[in-house]
């Protein structure tokens, strides 16, 4: 057999790996999974999911509301709503001292509602002792919620008075805000 081109074989050994790994790229492209065909819309407008509202504003409202607390308000809400957001007024709450209840909140605002002072409720008033306390004078403590104080009765009924107000936190799940506010009208009696 003629040779055409000195030192063929050895240009074949060259070339034929490279050969096979571009015809094995272009058998792996062609067996690839088709691409997903295009979403288009079958119902009506209604069935596309809103857009999610903006982020608006993040509220702190502590005192004498039923659940203080942070509350995410959209843009351009009062004060009202903030209160509203908390559970409305607690009981003990100072009604003539009330911030501006027709004020727009900014991000990041605190939002102060004073209680009566001398009141049960108030933080210069008298300490109120967990383990004697009724169920409406635990729902009024800053920091409980009406179910809370439920559970302190439950508890107490269960397994007698409660032994350190750290067990509002462990054993009833108090978050810390309710906790320190609870805590400094609350005693262990």
């Amino acid at each position: 057999m003629p040779t055409l081109i000195p030192g063929w074989r050895r240009l074949l050994i060259l070339l034929v790996p490279p050969l096979l790994a571009l015809v094995a790229l272009g058998v792996a492209y062609a067996l690839r999974a088709p691409d997903p065909a295009p979403i288009t819309a079958v119902g009506a407008l209604s069935a596309v999911p809103a857009l999610p509202p903006p982020a608006g504003l993040l509220v702190d409202v502590s005192g004498a509301v039923a659940r203080p607390g942070l509350y995410r308000l959209q843009r351009g809400e009062r004060v009202y709503a903030a209160i509203a957001a908390a559970g409305g007024l607690a009981t003990g709450a100072d009604t003539t001292k009330l911030p501006n209840l027709a004020g727009l909140l900014k991000d990041g605002e605190q939002v102060k509602v004073p209680f009566v002072k001398g009141s049960a409720t108030g933080l210069a008033a008298g300490k109120v002792d967990i383990n004697s306390a009724t169920l409406d004078e635990l729902a009024a403590v800053p920091g409980f919620t009406p179910q809370l104080a439920q559970d302190v009765v439950d508890y107490r009924a269960r397994y007698g008075p409660v032994a350190v107000l750290t067990d509002l936190q462990t054993v009833l799940g108090m978050d810390k805000y309710s906790y320190d506010l609870a805590k400094k009208v609350l005693v262990v009696g």
